[in-house]
């Protein structure tokens, strides 16, 4: 899957994650974001790359690796909706920890589609989610999950990608619905 593709589907997967679960009706707390409410109005990170035919370029060529840093570097400086900070959210995505304790992680990544950063490059910043729990909880690699806390627009460095945002988890619960997010 090219990297234009995976975007976009991370794009049309965030539908699936409107259905909310039933610790979030309950308490009715936090506001249940999708994937696309974290990008900027009007960011199009293909600009830069306007007049280039990507289909032009000869796989693993010179111009391709170039093609993808410059890619890259676009992709790791994402903008960020900063006036989202602050507040109360939760969002679905895939889980890929930073670290592992016992069996339990308190720091992860959250990602818009099954297999980022860990089987397929990293998605853009804005489209990451660094997130620390207050306690560490049981959840594995690629897991489906909500995860709900204050959001935060801070760019973290790791060694799977780089965030845009991050967040400060009180709540994870295991994404149940008619497709995982």
């Amino acid at each position: 899957m090219t990297p234009r593709r995976r975007f976009l589907s991370a794009s049309l997967l965030a539908a699936a994650c409107a259905a909310p679960t039933a610790w979030a009706q309950s308490r009715g707390q936090y506001r249940t974001l999708q994937w696309e409410d974290l990008l900027p109005e009007g960011w199009n990170p293909q600009a830069a790359l306007a007049g280039i035919d990507a289909s032009r370029v000869p796989e693993g060529s010179p111009q391709e690796q170039e093609l993808q840093r410059k890619m890259r570097k676009i992709w790791d400086s994402a903008p960020v909706r900063a006036e989202l900070a602050g507040e109360r959210v939760r969002l679905a995505g895939y889980v890929v920890p930073l670290e592992y304790s016992t069996g339990a992680i308190r720091d992860f990544l959250l990602v818009p589609y099954f297999g980022a950063c860990i089987h397929s490059p990293p998605p853009p910043a804005n489209q990451i989610v660094m997130v620390t729990m207050q306690r560490a909880v049981r959840i594995r690699t690629m897991d489906a999950c909500w995860v709900a806390g204050v959001l935060g627009a801070q760019q973290s460095n790791t060694d799977w990608g780089v965030s845009g945002y991050s967040l400060s988890g009180h709540q994870v619960d295991e994404y149940r619905g008619p497709r995982k997010p």
